[in-house]
């Protein structure tokens, strides 16, 4: 089954709200094996929305729409479907006695126009909503669904639930299930892992695709299958490829963190770790401090008037700094700490980071400098995959 959503509301357009309702209903979909394929955004808009609807039914089975079942004047969702599936629009009483009553028990007087949202489409399934005065309602045109949610996040997300995953389900046979498992690599470019997966990503079942991220590029893998065991089978049968190709570069799954990675790592080692920073201005402290496996910082310190940027001098600052605090391991960032002109253009420079344990140091130098935002992700991510490199060398 192909699904499209249609999210309305000017408010969208405008960017004066995030569109989370959309997420959360892909996320959602895949639970019960819909194939959500498009997703459309359009404004307040009676024509608008009829030919993104009308549009919807000619490449999808099932469309949800969210947004627009208000009592106002700008909510136009069901005049919109009616329009879209030729037909009008009927009074449900029993949807209209829905609404008084929730007035009813909230002790307030309901208002004339909340009347116009227990008008529905004639011939569509109405469904209440007892969380709110919006109705939903489903409208069957031509073997394809239009189902249309509020758009305020509770209600729709209470409807979807209790109401549209168990119709949907039902609609699929509860045949399919959708999973993905999201490999997150760091320090190699978007560029270096298609070149050494390409032959993955033109799978069809289970899909590979990339998603980059400044200093890291992340791998999903999607399957699709009658049962979760199955779809679990398959993800890890194309895991167990991804990584013979890429090694080490991945450093986690899921959610998780550079970071997050080596403060599991210096814990379990009982490490103690010494920062010296220059372009990155402290900020690799910070996002350890941050961790809750609990900061194990021996020491950290912002470095001035460093113009020796080479592997040999980061090396140097690295061994010294661990030795003179005792820590188990120091990094050492040395950058130029220029900036671009304006937020759109990259920082010049150059950036050298060492990484010392009492076995071994390890240096590496980049092309990037600065102290942008950007700039500052790159190196930082950087840093923190040497230090993890180090103590899972150990």
């Amino acid at each position: 089954m192909k699904a499209e959503t249609i999210s309305i509301g000017t408010e969208l357009l405008l960017g004066q709200i995030l569109d989370t309702n959309a997420v959360w209903i892909a996320e959602r979909l895949s639970e019960v094996g819909v194939d959500l394929y498009f997703r459309t955004t359009v404004g307040d808009n009676v024509g608008r929305i009829v030919n993104a609807i009308t549009h919807a039914l000619t490449r999808a089975d099932v469309i949800i729409t969210t947004g627009g079942l208000g009592p106002t004047v700008d909510d136009m969702t069901r005049e919109a479907v009616a329009r879209a599936t030729n037909r009008d629009l009927v009074l449900d009483e029993d949807l209209l006695a829905q609404i008084r009553g929730l007035f009813a028990k909230w002790g307030r007087t309901m208002s004339e126009n909340n009347v116009r949202q227990a008008y529905i489409p004639r011939n569509a399934a109405p469904v209440e909503n007892p969380v709110g005065t919006a109705p939903c309602f489903i409208v069957e045109t031509e073997g394809k669904y239009v189902i249309s949610l509020p758009g305020v996040p509770r209600e729709m997300k209470y409807l979807m639930e209790t109401r549209v995953l168990p119709w949907l389900r039902e609609q699929t046979g509860g045949e399919w299930i959708i999973l993905s498992k999201t490999l997150r690599t760091c320090s190699v470019g978007e560029s270096q892992v298609d070149a050494l997966i390409a032959d993955l990503e033109t799978s069809s079942n289970p899909t590979v695709g990339l998603l980059a991220h400044p200093g890291q590029t992340d791998v999903r893998v999607t399957a699709k299958a009658h049962t979760r065991a199955e779809a679990e089978a398959l993800i890890q049968e194309m895991e167990t490829q991804v990584r013979a190709r890429l090694g080490d570069a991945i450093y986690g799954e899921g959610d998780e963190t550079v970071e997050e990675v080596v403060a599991r790592a210096l814990a379990a080692k009982n490490w103690r770790i010494a920062i010296a920073e220059t372009n990155t201005a402290g900020k690799i402290a910070e996002r350890l401090r941050a961790r809750p496996e609990g900061a194990r910082i021996k020491a950290a310190m912002l470095l001035d008037n460093v113009t020796e940027l080479t592997e040999a001098n980061a090396a140097t600052i690295a061994q010294q700094f661990r030795n003179v605090t005792s820590a188990d391991v120091a990094v050492a960032v040395l950058g130029t700490t220029n900036s671009a002109q304006d937020m759109y253009s990259e920082d010049t420079g150059q950036s050298v980071i060492a990484v010392a344990t009492k076995d071994e140091t390890l240096t590496r130098h980049y092309a990037i400098g600065g102290i942008s935002d950007q700039s500052q992700t790159w190196i930082i991510i950087r840093a923190l995959d040497l230090v993890r490199r180090a103590a899972f060398k150990q």
